[in-house]
């Protein structure tokens, strides 16, 4: 696939991918949401990429769901049919949904690389990232009860499980602006950067970091933490057990375990 609204740059195990639609603030237009989609799915099968970073051309990170998607959903409300037309709407939001989803299932880690804005639809995508990072101009906002919506497409179903219920709820009703800051301190992101340039180092510090351990390793890691976020202990204690029945036996095990022997680091194959 040919790509406009995404830049995609392979360095070795990492792939940076970033929005690119710098003159809208990276507003997610219907071209943005299918290459995203398409973005993820490349890094998922591409096996010498090990770790995915996603961040925004320009000022921002993601001003949210053009407003161009939004005018466009009058067309639902004039159908001929209104039961047909709410059909439509709503195969059309589970295919946004999808998008976003397909964040959290590509195999590999995705960090986010936030500065400037992340709002509305950026904290969709944000929150379905592994990790977040940001810079110290950075600011998010849950925006959509501003334009009389509710938030469809993961962020009250994610954000929860990141920061708490009541802290959800306060920035989803209020739509207040939360500083980088405050993201730190409630947990929204892993850590606030002093600056975009330190921001960058450090998360391409963390990418490399996790990049140099066994693939297969760090992808059971996140299929084993997803997995257990919307299930019992017991079913993901049975799920591991499982998994590593497959998995455990490995040449990156006898990789780790040589490398050991000889006093030397892994390296591990893709």
């Amino acid at each position: 696939m040919e790509f406009t609204t995404i830049r995609i740059r392979q360095d070795g195990p990492l792939a940076y991918l970033e929005l690119n639609r710098p003159d809208k603030a990276n507003a997610i237009d219907e071209r943005m949401w299918q290459e995203l989609r398409a973005a993820m799915q490349w890094v998922d099968r591409t096996e010498k990429v090990r770790v995915a970073v996603l961040s925004g051309t320009g000022r921002h990170f993601c001003a949210g769901i053009d407003l161009s998607m939004l005018e466009a959903l009058q067309r639902f409300a004039t159908a001929e049919c209104r039961g047909r037309g709410a059909e439509q709407l709503r195969l059309m939001i589970l295919d946004l949904q999808n998008t976003i989803s397909a964040i959290e299932r590509c195999r590999k880690p995705v960090i986010a690389r936030i500065h400037g804005a992340c709002v509305g639809g950026g904290i969709d995508i944000a929150s379905a990232c592994d990790l977040r990072y940001c810079s110290a101009d950075a600011y998010f906002s849950v925006k959509e009860v501003d334009v009389g919506l509710t938030a469809d497409v993961g962020t009250l179903q994610r954000l929860p499980k990141l920061i708490g219920e009541g802290m959800a709820r306060e920035l989803s009703y209020t739509a207040r602006r939360v500083s980088a800051a405050e993201a730190q301190e409630i947990r929204l992101v892993n850590r606030a950067y002093d600056s975009t340039d330190a921001l960058v180092q450090g998360v391409d510090e963390m990418a490399r970091s996790i990049a140099s351990k066994s693939p297969l390793a760090v992808r059971g890691t996140k299929e084993m933490i997803t997995y257990v976020r919307d299930h019992t202990v017991e079913d993901g204690l049975n799920y591991i057990a499982t998994w590593n029945a497959g998995m455990l036996l490995s040449a990156d095990l006898e990789e780790a375990l040589a490398a050991q022997r000889e006093q030397r680091r892994p390296v591990y194959r893709d």
